[in-house]
């Protein structure tokens, strides 16, 4: 459905949405300066004694971003000509979570915290500076993980059994006196040694679980390279075969048409101000 680009909806739009635009593009700029300086915000109330000092700046800080965020968000979707496709994209679904957490706090006092998924919406930089490599690497990278979802699944499921053996075998033979008190406390010792992560919290004293420890530690690096294995191979398939993925929206019907494009195809409004 294309939009009266005259009426205070269509202005609102081609502003909003017009990353190929001189408004379209100071608005975004702008937009990215307060993502960026809210994130700040919430990160140095984070820290004891800055909190303490300036408790009530960083509360009406946070207050006056997220009404922002908040009055932008719904503009977007009052906006936009199809406003299910914005509420279900990727970049709406994320607005949304940028400004729920403030309200949870009434319900989680420190949810406020997760406000920092915000960096999220700097992904729009790669859009307002053309930087088309870059999204178009990023499409290869979705497109080879989503390719490899079914094997790392399968890998993972693998890795459950695993670990789960590893850890009851360990219960057995260490028992409760050498501190692997339980079959979930033997599977927590597990994930971390086929990890190679190492904590040192919990290790075998047996000579026997030592043995079996250092056996799980070299089966850790070979665990470790298959699902990169997987994505990197499934990288290799889907870069011939990548999408055109530097698009830009008509300002008029919000159809996503290539880059290059200098008309709508759909609509016949130019694409490029």
């Amino acid at each position: 459905m294309a939009i009266n680009r005259n009426s205070l909806r269509g202005k609102l739009f081609i502003i909003i949405f017009g990353a190929n635009t001189k408004r379209g593009r100071l608005f975004d700029v702008f937009l990215l300066w307060f993502i960026l300086i809210s994130i700040l915000v919430v990160c140095l109330e984070s820290v004891p004694k800055i909190r303490d000092r300036y408790d009530s700046v960083f509360f009406y800080l946070e207050t006056f971003f997220t009404i922002i965020f908040t009055i932008e968000y719904f503009l977007r979707i009052y906006s936009h000509p199809k406003p299910l496709k914005y509420l279900l994209s990727f970049y709406g679904i994320i607005d949304l979570l940028s400004v729920i957490p403030y309200y949870l706090t009434y319900f989680l006092p420190a949810s406020h915290y997760l406000i920092t998924i915000r960096i999220l919406r700097l992904l729009r930089v790669f859009r307002i500076l053309k930087l088309s490599s870059f999204v178009h690497h990023a499409q290869v990278l979705k497109s080879a993980l989503a390719s490899s979802l079914q094997k790392i699944t399968v890998f993972m499921l693998f890795i459950v059994a695993l670990v789960l053996i590893i850890g009851t075998i360990m219960y057995v033979v260490e028992g409760e006196a050498n501190g692997f008190t339980s079959i979930p406390q033997s599977i927590y010792w597990a994930i971390v040694t086929i990890t190679t992560v190492g904590y040192g919290d919990l290790t075998p004293q047996t000579p026997l679980g030592q043995v079996i420890s250092s056996i799980v530690m070299i089966m850790g690096y070979a665990i470790i390279a298959v699902p990169t294995g997987i994505v990197t191979v499934e990288m290799s398939r889907s870069q011939p075969v990548a999408k055109k993925v530097n698009e830009i929206e008509c300002l008029s019907c919000a159809r996503s048409m290539p880059f290059n494009a200098n008309f709508c195809s759909n609509c016949g409004h130019p694409l490029k101000e």
